[in-house]
């Protein structure tokens, strides 16, 4: 779960936020589930002959796993003959693998086992289960307690059976109460799920939603039921044989609330009033557990109410109504009908309590008006204070009052969509800006008329203090120019009434006020000592403030250490001292005036003398590389450096950094062939500015839905254990995107200046499939700044084999080798490389064309290629000699 990309940004309010990412993931392996089907789906004998049989093994894993299948010891693979298939469900996503064994044979009576592999990455050893299929015996089941890592060798692993002399069975269940249970309240309650099949025996689970009850032996017993408890059991049970077993028991325990009625005058003729001689219903309706058994009594006048066929009838589930709801329904309503009804409703039977609501009718009896008092349709309050809205409804009987939002959707502060007052009045807490906006109040359609209902709005505005940006800007100017200070008033309420006051160093200015609501502006027309330091604008209101702060400096910005500086250690050892070449870039050096010179302290970190130098510059560009030499350092000692740029405006800001003793490199490249088989890569790095990254496999470790007809199968070596280095064309990638891998930094022996020493880049490629793109060699140049020159290029499909280059370079300098792979226009577009070698001086006059086969070892071509290189390499060495 904690797997991801992870963002780090960091802002200062100059310009963009800078932005670094780091994909995190972690990698696992889950104990393997194996489960066996047949082709029966009830099976409840043992394993005969001519059955189908499958058995489905399924893990979680990152990476993907691997699947191998063994019979025994041997290693099964897929069609080896006409009785074994093995195969991956659809929509499984690489996690299942199915060994589906045909019309059973003798032999295929036997252990079977899955292993799972993710090729033991992070040191995570390989995993398997074990199922032992008998016509005799039935199932064993083995669990595992150690495996080799790897995937092709034997390792005896610690068994321990848990099934024996059974026969193999899925599970049965059986329930001893009904589908649907219905109970009271308090009692206490015993639902048994008893087993009635299943070899090996499973284990039975309840649970509810989703979390596992405690049971014993199959009975699951709640004590003391209350409503809550109210909902779906689940009773499960599996044995890995065949599907699972599951039962579902929907308790309901009775329960009654909410009691509300209705008034609902002549539907026919349009009417909201009560009116004699037209028609009326009462209606009355509970919410309850189960609702359809609620039983409603009617009473009038205490008396109960005889339905009459011409006057007067009771009803049920009325399609305007909520479903079980009652109603009596009066014909032709007489001055006699006037009276005091009450509706019962109960669960005959059942200790639960019976709910009544009583409804007059008479002639008082009116529909309800709605109105927003006097002064009260505007409600302003501060933020953070308590805020009350409030509609007055009359009439008889007087219902309840729902209040929701109008202008804006989502719920009210209380976190309820509708909110009901029996008052008309809606309070708020600690109110906010964000609940500012229209209320609606209306009448509800129960406890009083079913008629349309009475509706009325109220504007509620929270005022809050003004929120302005920037917080904080730094400003940077070359003397005397000039600039200008804008603090922008983002909201606020009210905001008509917002002032802007500015300060220099605290002490107030005196700005005439700016006619603009939205900002307040302060314009220096000459940046001098006098004029750099703290400006802030204190924007107000009746509410509260908030400020604007900028910094105002003619300083130049810190410089910025060069930290992979190639070969930064000379090391003298007969006078125990060492130098280190330092190297930096300036921070926008055109932010400010120009810099003239560097002031270098540096101390050693156990001491506190400082050391000060003064370093002369001129011509100061954004990104060209700096550099001086200190020296006379002691060995073995670690050195704390301090640099500060030098204006005309005087000292800027300051950057440090710890130079550390450490044995020199040698200032050779190395001459052995990486070939990428430690997780290491012999230091290649992937470019943090390309579109995607290369990827480090071996044929043990290559995803196995990897496309076909592209790529190499093994490495150059051709061992399964050998790696090599690719870029995979597969989605999300588009055509044109890059992958760099970049080399160590080689360094040049001291020589003159701008002096070429020759060197010699071998390497094998593999460009397979009609979709390939290219494949770059660059040299990245590291003397002063970062310069990148292609040397080598290669495009299209050139056949499934490896094949060698080898490329002349001739640096001035520390250089890095690139390899930049292009996705080219398809999935069929894998390009890969191996067995890098990185050597001085020039390559063999007789190179290997790209477009020709690589000479296998061995080959009669092969001896006479080695005599060449040995006379070339004779010459070469004769050559250095002299």
């Amino acid at each position: 779960m904690q797997g991801g990309r992870y963002y780090c940004k960091a802002e200062n309010g100059v310009g963009v936020p800078a932005i670094k990412s780091i994909r995190v993931d972690v990698q696992y392996l889950d104990e393997p589930i194996l489960t066996i089907h047949q082709t029966i789906s009830d099976v409840r004998g043992s394993f005969y002959q001519e059955k189908t049989v499958f058995l489905r093994c399924t893990v979680s894993s990152n990476p993907p796993a691997r699947f191998i299948w063994k019979r025994g010891s041997e290693i099964l693979s897929h069609n080896q003959d006409n009785g074994v298939d093995i195969y991956e469900p659809l929509y499984t996503q690489g996690e299942t693998k199915v060994l589906k064994l045909k019309n059973l044979r003798p032999k295929d009576y036997a252990n079977y086992t899955c292993q799972v592999s993710v090729r033991d990455v992070c040191g995570i050893p390989d995993k398997s289960i074990t199922f032992c299929l008998t016509n005799r015996t039935g199932a064993a089941w083995w669990g595992r307690a150690g495996l080799a890592n790897q995937v092709y060798r034997s390792k005896r692993s610690i068994q321990t059976p848990l099934r024996t002399n059974a026969e193999a069975a899925p599970p049965a269940l059986k329930l001893s109460v009904n589908e649907t249970l219905v109970v009271n309240p308090g009692d206490n309650v015993t639902m048994q799920c008893s087993l009635t099949g299943g070899d090996p025996p499973p284990k039975v689970v309840w649970s509810h939603n989703q979390n596992v009850m405690p049971s014993k032996g199959g009975n699951l017993t709640i004590w003391n039921i209350r409503p809550e408890n109210s909902g779906y059991y689940n009773c499960t049970t599996t044995n890995n044989v065949g599907n699972p077993a599951k039962k579902t028991v929907n308790l309901l325990v009775r329960s009654m609330k909410n009691a509300t009625f209705q008034i609902t005058p002549d539907v026919n003729k349009e009417s909201e009033n009560i009116q004699l001689g037209r028609d009326l219903k009462l209606s009355c309706h509970v919410d309850a557990i189960p609702q359809e058994k609620v039983v409603y009594s009617w009473f009038k006048n205490q008396r109960t109410v005889v339905p009459s066929r011409r006057r007067l009838e009771i009803s049920r589930n009325d399609p305007d109504l909520p479903p079980d709801t009652s109603s009596l329904d009066f014909f032709d309503l007489r001055f006699s009908d006037y009276g005091t009804y009450m509706c019962v409703a109960s669960f005959p039977g059942t200790p639960t309590p019976e709910l009544s609501i009583e409804v007059n009718i008479s002639a008082e009896t009116v529909p309800p008006t709605l109105t927003v008092p006097k002064g009260q349709s505007i409600i302003t309050v501060r933020e953070g204070s308590r805020a009350e809205l409030q509609c007055d409804v009359r009439g008889k009987p007087k219902p309840p009052i729902l209040w929701t939002r109008v202008d804006k959707e989502g719920p009210l502060p209380t976190g309820e969509m509708i909110a009901e007052t029996y008052d008309g009045k809606l309070r708020l807490e600690n109110v906010t800006r964000e609940i500012s906006g229209t209320y609606k109040c209306q009448t509800a359609r129960y406890n009083g008329f079913n008629i349309r209902p009475r509706e009325a709005t109220v504007q509620l505005n929270v005022q809050f203090a003004p929120v302005v940006e920037p917080k904080l800007q730094e400003i940077r100017q070359s003397m005397h120019s000039s600039f200008t200070m804008r603090c922008n008033l983002l909201k606020g309420s009210p905001l008509k009434l917002a002032t802007a006051v500015w300060r220099y160093n605290r002490n107030l200015l005196n700005v005439s006020p700016n006619e603009q609501q939205e900002y307040s502006e302060l314009r220096i027309n000459s940046l001098t000592q006098k004029t750099s330091g703290t400006y802030e604008c204190i924007v107000s209101n009746d509410v509260g403030s908030d400020s604007c702060v900028f910094q105002v400096t003619g300083k130049a910005l810190s410089p910025e250490f060069y930290y992979d500086t190639p070969s930064p250690i000379k090391v003298f050892k007969q006078f125990r001292n060492y130098s280190y070449l330092l190297q930096w870039t300036q921070k926008e050096p055109g932010a400010v005036d120009p810099i003239t010179s560097y002031k270098l302290e540096y101390r050693q970190t156990t001491l506190r003398n400082i050391m000060s130098k003064d370093i002369p510059v001129r011509g100061i560009q954004k990104g060209l590389l700096q550099q001086y030499l200190l020296t006379d350092l002691k060995a073995n000692q670690s050195y704390e450096v301090q640099l500060t740029p030098y204006t005309s405006f005087g000292a800027g800001d300051s950057a440090s950094r710890i130079i550390r003793y450490t044995e020199p490199n040698s200032p050779n490249p190395s001459d052995n062939t990486c070939r990428f088989d430690n997780e290491k890569i012999c230091g290649f790095v992937q470019d943090r500015r390309d579109n995607f990254d290369w990827t480090r496999q071996s044929m043990l470790t290559e995803n196995p839905k990897r496309t076909p007809n592209t790529g190499p199968v093994m490495d150059r070596s051709n061992t399964p254990e050998g790696y090599y280095m690719f870029i995979e064309a597969s989605p999300p990638r588009v055509p044109g995107e890059k992958a760099r891998l970049i080399s160590p930094m080689y360094n040049m022996s001291t020589r003159p200046p701008y002096h070429r020493t020759p060197f010699c880049i071998s390497f094998y490629y593999h460009m397979y499939g009609r979709h390939i793109g290219n494949l770059n060699l660059l040299m990245r140049a590291r003397n002063k700044g970062t310069m990148d020159t292609q040397v080598w290029s290669l495009r299209g499909d050139r056949g499934n084999r490896w094949q060698h280059a080898m490329v002349p370079m001739n640096p001035t300098g520390p250089f890095q080798v690139v390899f930049e792979g292009v996705r080219g226009s398809g999935i069929e577009g894998d390009i890969a490389i191996d067995d890098v070698t990185v050597r001085k001086g020039d390559c063999p006059w007789k190179q290997l064309s790209p477009t020709k086969d690589v000479i296998p070892p061995g080959s009669p071509a092969c001896k006479v290629f080695s005599m060449a290189l040995h006379w070339a390499l004779a010459f070469f060495l004769f050559v250095l000699l002299r």
